[in-house]
């Protein structure tokens, strides 16, 4: 093969390492390494010199270990055989993974089994270039995402299986709730893989778990499935309703506020406080008993005014006596009934309208007066006129 003078990676951005087809170089050609890359030269499955990025004129001052091997060409070049490797040493990303089979356990909440998918995307980027290549790349020409992924499938799904299940149970996650433990699960996970991809030179930047597949169709999942969401229902129900009340009960203290505030501006405006309206509503009902005419009710009038102080007791003390003076007056002014003086029977002294007795004598007071033969006393005589019966006999 022929030798060729500039030496260059040559592959795409979804490959880790890609070898150069030549085998054969001389002293004098020019290496480009890239940015983020780093060339090697291998033999035999151990690596020679190492190059990072830059522009590199291959001499037997930066060949250290190839020297070794170089053979004298002609025009005074040296050659050697090797293979040349260019690793990608970027983060690649949205490199897809999913498990092969379904993951088994027990619903750490429903205590019911379970058997569950996953799947996601994973980013990658090479920590050791010479580890890498010792480890996987052999013979093979290029190891790109598709490459590197079925190398790793093996321990990838046997370790992430294992590692979900036991998440799920040491967090004690519902099936109907694991959407929402997604991101800790992932990070979980990547960092018990992290050591796994060490081993092999690669870095496990990120490990996400984007879906997780549910056994919609096995019974107990749809039993319980149901059990869950008319729990969840009842639960954001109570709550709506809690809310509600307590949306009505604002509301209402709200309403008391506006009218207070409404009725105390009624009273600025029309030059009256509290205490005065207070006042002006006892006095009209002490003014409807003096209507009634009733000294008891005015009597329970005056009651209400007991430990009535300050403005109210002010407002309304003088209302009250106007209209106490008001009811005796009118007491005192209605025409008394003419009632027919009584005299004593024994010593002929004036009695008072209610008197049992006499007050000059003792003697009891007669209160017939109708005499056997019909007559009806008009005075206080002793004896019958029509018929000369003594009276009471």
């Amino acid at each position: 093969m022929a030798l060729v003078s500039v030496l260059k990676y040559e592959g795409d951005n979804k490959t880790f390492i890609w070898r150069h087809p030549n085998r054969d170089f001389n002293t004098g050609s020019e290496l480009i390494v890239r940015e983020s890359q780093e060339a090697i030269f291998m033999l035999n499955g151990e690596v020679l010199d190492t190059f990072g990025p830059g522009k590199h004129v291959l001499e037997t001052e930066n060949l250290p270990v190839i020297k070794t091997i170089m053979k004298t060409a002609t025009f005074g070049r040296r050659v050697f055989t090797a293979d040349l490797y260019f690793v990608n040493l970027t983060e690649q990303m949205a490199i897809r993974w999913g498990t092969d089979s379904k993951v088994s356990y027990l619903d750490p909440v429903y205590d019911f089994p379970l058997e569950i998918g996953a799947c996601g995307e994973m980013s990658l980027s090479v920590l050791n270039s010479s580890k890498l290549l010792v480890r996987l790349v052999g013979a093979e020409k290029v190891l790109n995402q598709e490459t590197l992924t079925k190398y790793f499938r093996g321990f990838l799904m046997t370790r992430a299986k294992s590692i979900i299940a036991q998440e799920i149970q040491n967090r004690n996650i519902s099936i109907f709730e694991i959407d929402k433990y997604l991101s800790e699960l992932s990070e979980s996970i990547r960092q018990k893989l992290l050591d796994d991809f060490f081993d092999y030179g690669v870095d496990l930047n990120s490990f996400l778990i984007t879906t997780v597949l549910k056994p919609d169709e096995d019974r107990n999942y749809i039993k319980f499935k149901d059990l869950y969401f008319r729990q969840k229902s009842d639960v954001m129900e109570a709550q709506l309703q809690q809310k509600l009340t307590l949306i009505e009960e604002q509301t209402k203290a709200q309403s008391t506020v506006m009218e207070a505030e409404a009725i105390a501006r009624k009273r600025e405006l029309e030059g009256y406080t509290y205490q005065q309206e207070k006042g002006f509503e006892v006095a009209k009902e002490v003014a409807r008993n003096e209507a009634m005419g009733q000294f008891s009710n005015i009597g329970v009038g005056l009651g209400m005014l007991t430990g009535v102080g300050g403005e109210i007791g002010k407002t309304v003390g003088g209302v009250a006596s106007q209209a106490i003076q008001g009811a005796s007056a009118a007491v005192m002014t209605q025409e008394i009934p003419n009632v027919q003086k009584r005299f004593c029977m024994n010593c002929g002294q004036e009695l008072p309208p209610m008197a049992r007795f006499c007050e000059g004598c003792g003697t009891k007071v007669q209160s017939n007066d109708k005499c056997s033969c019909g007559y009806t006393f008009t005075n206080e005589a002793r004896f019958c006129p029509m018929c000369g019966a003594k009276r009471g006999e």
